[in-house]
């Protein structure tokens, strides 16, 4: 399995409240991780740290998960205990009062991927069906394109379309949406924060995660189109790709 986290502080903001990281468990199994915190400097870079250090913690000391099922058990189970660490921490910071964080993470087996997520922070797959999105958005945009009040067009450029109506850490108790699904050799899983879709589209991003470039500059090229495009907002994403199987004799690099 192949993998890379990129983040970039972008061209506005003085500094990167995304986090992230890909993880190993005792097993060898892997976990993918991006978070983007919120509330103003300081809290914002505090809460995102946390929910990645929290996670990648619990993840090393893990035992074996074989099933979706235990695999979406210890997802709900952790992330709830890393929304109550947050939420007591910023209730005891005067500093860090109404902090948050968005989460999206990854568990990825040879069989299937369990992902789970809180806010908008999006993760898309890459497979026989082209380039789709797995996540809904937790936002008050995507409430309203949902009910039939906007369009989808509409909602990239609604005023209000950073407005999030869940995070990590800001409630005593926040509910995670949870799916597995079967992926395949070759297949290509995109996590990404809202610095990226906010500008650039889903037909421009599959097009380019798509295309015959290495991961790295797939993910190099991204951060600078969405720079390009105005980069009013830290830029993070993870590009895992599923191992191709190699032609009998073939030598690995």
């Amino acid at each position: 399995m192949k993998s890379k986290f990129f983040t970039d502080r972008g061209k506005i903001r003085n500094h990167n409240e995304d986090s992230g990281g890909i993880y190993h468990n005792r097993y060898g199994q892997f976990l993918a991780i991006i978070a983007d915190g919120m509330g103003g400097h300081k809290a914002g870079d505090v809460a995102s740290q946390m929910a990645t250090t929290l996670i990648k913690e619990k993840w090393e000391q893990s035992n074996q998960l074989q099933t979706p099922d235990e695999i979406e058990n210890w997802l709900r189970d952790s992330i709830q205990e890393m929304n109550k660490a947050l939420f007591e921490y910023a209730s005891n910071n005067e500093e860090c009062q109404g902090m948050g964080t968005t989460i999206v993470i990854a568990i990825c087996t040879d069989e299937f991927i369990t992902i789970a997520h809180v806010g908008d922070s999006r993760c898309y797959l890459v497979n026989e069906n082209g380039f789709n999105q797995l996540t809904e958005d937790h936002s008050l945009v995507n409430a309203l394109v949902q009910s039939g009040q906007i369009t989808k067009e509409d909602a990239q450029h609604h005023p209000r379309k950073n407005v999030v109506l869940k995070a990590v850490g800001t409630e005593e108790y926040v509910e995670s949406d949870i799916r597995s699904l079967e992926w395949d050799s070759g297949n290509i899983l995109l996590l990404c924060t809202d610095g990226l879709t906010d500008k650039l589209t889903d037909d421009e991003l599959g097009e380019r995660i798509q295309s015959q470039q290495d991961m790295e500059e797939k993910g190099q090229q991204l951060i600078h189109l969405a720079n390009e495009l105005g980069g009013e907002d830290n830029i993070s994403l993870i590009l895992v790709q599923h191992d191709v199987p190699q032609e009998e004799g073939e030598i690995p690099c």
